[in-house]
């Protein structure tokens, strides 16, 4: 026996993630007369990390809503900036995201990310552990219960993904704060202290130095500086930030 009918639509900003004959107004979707608001929209593709405000009749509901029949139903886009509950503001990015999170922790921004499939079970679980918000293009792992906090990562280009999540999430930036290769944070390093890391050529051309707490790796300002410099200057320029 057929459920409640109800009708639906979604804000343009959900398109990606709809079927094509869903996207132009409003279109039925027979529920079962059990199953939430929440668990409706999921079934038509949108990830509830990017559903912001459900509307029922124009009035706000929780996901937990049972739709009843005759309803109009409208999925509004998350709200930017997003607001995040608790603090610090921390990141967690799947395997695919390395450049993306090599990118904000140039920035400063506390971004772990898993250089190896570890799955998405235990993916889910360190998002929760560590109270992280889970960067993905997966859909499927955005959708995992134990997700403490989540968020679809559009484009394929780390220059737009790093842009949506700025613009997202409006992290704090401090560049040059936190080590690109481990997350861990950076502290000025005498020339003497890390010489033994250093090859012939840097340690006559460079006086300057920073190291990583966690994993010891060195920094200066070598070859690749100007390149880096650019994408810190950039972010700074469109999003604001104290630079480090």
């Amino acid at each position: 026996m057929n459920g409640p009918e109800i009708d639906i639509t979604f804000a343009p900003e959900l398109h990606l993630f709809v079927p094509a004959e869903r996207r132009q107004g409003p279109s039925t979707v027979v529920t079962d007369g059990t199953s939430t608001l929440g668990h409706v929209v999921e079934s038509l593709g949108v990830p509830l990390t990017e559903a912001g405000l459900l509307l029922v009749d124009g009035g706000a509901v929780p996901v937990s809503h049972i739709p009843a029949a005759g309803e109009t139903v409208h999925v509004e886009a998350v709200e930017r900036p997003q607001r995040v509950p608790g603090a610090p503001l921390r990141f967690l990015l799947d395997v695919h995201l390395g450049t993306l999170a090599r990118r904000l922790r140039l920035l400063g921004v506390d971004a772990a990310y898993e250089n190896e499939d570890i799955g998405d079970p235990a993916l889910a679980a360190l998002s929760a552990k560590e109270r992280r918000v889970m960067l993905s293009r997966d859909r499927g792992l955005l959708r995992r219960r134990e997700i403490w906090a989540g968020a679809y990562i559009y484009s394929d280009r780390p220059e737009d993904q790093l842009r949506d999540v700025l613009q997202r999430f409006a992290p704090a930036l401090t560049p040059w704060s936190r080590c690109v290769a481990c997350n861990g944070p950076l502290a000025d390093a005498d020339k003497e202290s890390v010489q033994d890391q250093l090859r012939n050529g840097t340690q006559r051309s460079y006086d300057v130095f920073a190291q990583c707490a966690a994993c010891e790796r060195v920094y200066w300002r070598g070859a690749h500086h100007a390149r880096l410099e650019a994408i810190v200057e950039e972010a700074l320029r469109e999003f604001g930030g104290a630079a480090a």
